[in-house]
């Protein structure tokens, strides 16, 4: 069955929350410092209203998610997160994608990501470029790449 990207259900807010849990682990942290990023990576029904968010779907089965926020002419990649069973399937590049077509869509000229650092190639792949670091939403002290992409 083919790919299909739908808006998330209000029902489905905490499986992807878990997605997202799961796929943080994929880079060999420990489950503690997994569970510091719960409340970072736990989509809220308000997220619904306040930002956009696709869900990747195949067999009826959760493949990825990925959430944007735009404020004024600047968007910022909150969440893109893939089923660690789904990995490298081109998941990730379709949910990238569509991220950067809403942000576009809704007024942003440019595209910014706070990335964990295994996940920074990727976006790099992705045309995105280094523009610094910035503060972990979820780990005092620990900093991340911070990139951008030219929409």
């Amino acid at each position: 069955m083919p790919l299909v990207l739908r808006q998330p259900t209000l029902g489905e807010l905490q499986k992807l929350s878990e997605l997202c849990l799961r796929s943080k682990a994929v880079w060999g942290y420990d489950q503690a410092f997994i569970e510091a990023f719960r409340t970072e990576l736990t989509l809220l029904p308000e997220d619904l209203i306040a930002t956009r968010i696709v869900v990747a779907e195949d067999d009826n089965s959760l493949a990825g998610v990925a959430q944007v926020r735009v404020t004024d002419a600047e968007a910022d990649l909150l969440k893109l997160f893939i089923e660690p069973s789904r990995l490298r399937n081109g998941i990730g590049r379709i949910l990238f994608r569509w991220a950067t077509e809403q942000a576009r869509q809704m007024g942003a000229n440019k595209l910014f990501i706070v990335a964990d650092p295994d996940a920074a190639p990727f976006y790099r792949r992705m045309g995105a470029l280094d523009v610094g670091i910035a503060p972990s939403g979820s780990i005092p002290e620990r900093m991340l790449p911070k990139l951008a992409l030219e929409l």
